[in-house]
């Protein structure tokens, strides 16, 4: 009788982990594919979406397309941002260039008789009015006549978005008025005695700010009348760059 052979175990593989590592590091990879593909702000496919949709509900048609895409979806984040804030600032220039038109015009009497200045620089627009227009010597309570010619700039202004920043001015005469200790509470309170008239006028108040700057910052000398009547001033710069 033929003798039986002893069970054989298989023989243990030991490479067999090399296949669950296999698959992971094709998870892995599958992963951070994906990842990016997701990441990547492709501005070309959006703009085709978006004109796409546009025909769908009326908008412009397909035959206005421009032949301008050119690859936007390759462009640097940082560079689509820059051309944003570009398109912003101008934007914000040219209303403010508007503005100051309409300024000039509706105080076009004052500043032909050198009483009123209008100035735009790249912190906004300055309106420079002589103290004469708008107080009595030695006083902050704006005249009638003041009061109608602020009331017509705040017209303007009130739907505008951007920052209005009011300074009050002297010259470096002291003051011998027992209303106020010194030119610093004059320049203050002519200030803020118009940002009260704005505020009154329907301008938002978180846009207005009043600053007494009393006889710093001269424009002219004051070593003679004229000089002296022309740092006594309020200046009112509407601040450019509002997030507008």
């Amino acid at each position: 009788m033929a003798r039986r052979r002893p069970y054989e175990q298989d023989t243990e593989n030991h490479e067999r982990w090399l296949i669950s590592y296999a698959d992971f590091i094709t998870l892995l990879f599958a992963f951070f594919v994906v990842m990016y593909a997701v990441s990547v702000v492709n501005i070309g496919k959006y703009t085709v979406l978006s004109e796409a949709l546009g025909d769908a509900f009326g908008g412009r048609g397909a035959a206005n397309r421009t032949n301008t895409m050119v690859e936007v979806d390759t462009l640097p984040l940082s560079s689509i941002l820059a051309h944003k804030r570009a398109e912003a600032a101008k934007r914000d220039r040219e209303r403010l260039d508007l503005l100051a038109k309409k300024l000039d015009s509706i105080l076009k009497p004052l500043v032909n008789s050198g009483k009123v200045r209008v100035t735009q620089t790249a912190r906004g627009i300055t309106l420079e009015i002589n103290a004469s227009v708008l107080f009595d010597e030695g006083d902050a309570a704006l005249t009638p006549s003041a009061q109608e010619v602020l009331r017509t700039v705040a017209g303007l202004l009130k739907d505008d978005p951007h920052g209005i920043e009011v300074e009050g001015f002297t010259d470096d005469t002291p003051i011998g008025n027992p209303a106020f200790a010194s030119n610093w509470e004059l320049s203050a309170v002519r200030a803020t005695t118009v940002v009260r008239l704005f505020a009154a006028s329907g301008v938002a108040e978180s846009r207005l700010a009043a600053v007494g700057r009393g006889a710093n910052r001269p424009v002219a000398s004051n070593g003679d009348p004229v000089g002296r009547a022309r740092n006594r001033r309020v200046a009112i710069t509407i601040l450019s760059g509002a997030g507008a």
